[in-house]
């Protein structure tokens, strides 16, 4: 029986688990702090491998997830992005794969140099520890997480939501399949057996146990992380995303580019809300852009001028500017030139991916450098606001704070370092 696994005489005693787990994630912690980076990998890819060959019966509680979702009412971008096929589950198992080929961070060398006094001095990449994760209807956040904490030498407590338990759990087996594959102890990797809002609260005053806590999930989830949690927070507010086509944008790109930051995947944090396009192009660049957003089923909210160019347009009020539609609605208006487009991203924006489209390079310098956003990308998708698309692996989350980590968490962002200092002999006059 695992630590996940273990009741308290028949009862549910959640303080007790949330101890047991969090000592046996700090035994765990210790074994992998020095871990081989083939035992590592070999974890990763068996986990990868077990996911493929049980894929049916994840597939199959997803569906019973789903189902409860949907009869429940919860609102489309939750089982959205609760959903699992076969295409998505495969990405998983993929996304597995990818961490498994990175570098090993841990023992890294980050800098070195010598002192004029012979000592040695180097920064070495170190684990964290054990990481909580507390998270929302993803389930590919279960390996996600379970695979970069593991590359990273850290163990990890999972708790996941009521939309995705079922799923969690088969994922979670997978991961534990990988562990035992690798003679890594299984509590490297925990999922809490319950949906409990009280496990919250006591991963969130571990302190001692848990050593840093990573929320993905709403507004009020993110919230009450930041303002109970007993130790540091990875967290990442809204995707409040923007993508601002410039004057001297490629009309093509503009429009190709806008219909995917939206329209891709609505329920993602790196979908774009907001649209800004210059005044000046508004005739050229706007109206065949709601065009399109129309034609791909996307609802429009606008400032004056916008729903003059299409009568489909609906006014927008000062909340729009400031919502997270996390589905097909976009907010759009009219900006005079780029320092405008970028005093709006500073007023209403959430720091976390924002794109201008342009073909004039020192605009799209200005932006990269005065957005002061996590992701600040040029003729680009905010789709692409992802770990895995940014080449490491997966991702843990994308933080928007700005200390330690930012933007995409990955197996970097999960180690902190350590000084290694070598002398022969010296001491201080």
């Amino acid at each position: 029986m695992t630590v996940v696994e273990a009741e308290f005489g028949g009862t549910r005693d959640l303080p007790a688990l949330i101890g047991q787990m969090g000592l046996a994630a700090r035994d765990a912690s210790r074994q992998l702090a020095t871990a081989s980076a083939d035992a590592k990998n070999t974890a990763l890819r068996a986990a990868a491998a077990a996911i493929r060959a049980d894929a049916t019966q994840i597939l199959a509680a997803n569906a019973q997830d789903i189902a409860t979702a949907e009869a429940a009412g919860l609102a489309a971008p939750q089982i959205d992005r609760a959903r699992l096929d076969p295409d998505r589950l495969d990405a998983v198992a993929r996304g597995l794969e990818d961490i498994a080929d990175l570098d090993d961070p841990v023992g890294s060398t980050i800098a070195e140099w010598t002192r004029p006094n012979g000592l040695n001095i180097q920064r070495v990449r170190t684990p964290l520890g054990v990481v909580g994760v507390i998270y929302e209807s993803r389930p590919n956040v279960t390996c996600d997480a379970g695979g970069l904490c593991l590359k990273a030498g850290n163990a990890v407590i999972l708790r996941g939501g009521r939309e995705a338990i079922n799923t969690n759990r088969a994922l979670h087996v997978a991961m534990v399949t990988g562990l035992r594959a690798a003679s890594l102890p299984e509590a490297s990797i925990q999922l809490i057996p319950t949906t409990d809002r009280e496990a919250v609260g006591l991963m969130l005053r571990s302190a001692g146990l848990i050593d840093v806590i990573v929320p993905r999930g709403g507004k009020s989830l993110i919230a009450r992380v930041q303002e109970e949690a007993r130790m540091p927070v990875f967290a990442h507010l809204e995707g409040r995303c923007t993508v601002y086509v410039h004057a001297a944008a490629d009309l093509d790109m503009a429009r190709r580019i806008t219909v995917n930051a939206k329209m891709r995947r609505t329920s993602i944090c790196g979908s774009a809300e907001t649209l800004l396009v210059d005044r000046a192009m508004a005739d050229r660049l706007m109206k065949p852009i709601l065009q399109d957003l129309f034609d791909a089923g996307c609802a429009v909210k606008g400032d004056a001028e916008t729903v003059a160019l299409d009568p489909r347009v609906q006014g927008a009020d000062d909340a729009d500017w400031d919502t997270e539609w996390l589905g097909p609605t976009i907010s759009a208006r009219l900006v005079d030139g780029i320092d405008q487009a970028i005093a709006h991203i500073r007023a209403h924006g959430s720091e976390h991916t924002d794109s201008i489209i342009t073909e004039d390079d020192a605009a799209a310098e200005q932006f990269l450098t005065q957005v002061n956003s996590a992701i600040v990308m040029h003729n680009a998708s905010t789709q692409y606001a992802d770990g895995g698309e940014f080449g490491m692996g997966a991702e843990i989350g994308i933080a928007t704070g700005k200390m330690h980590a930012r933007g995409p968490v990955g197996v970097e962002q999960l180690c902190s370092f350590k000084y290694m200092v070598r002398g022969s002999g010296q001491a201080r006059p």
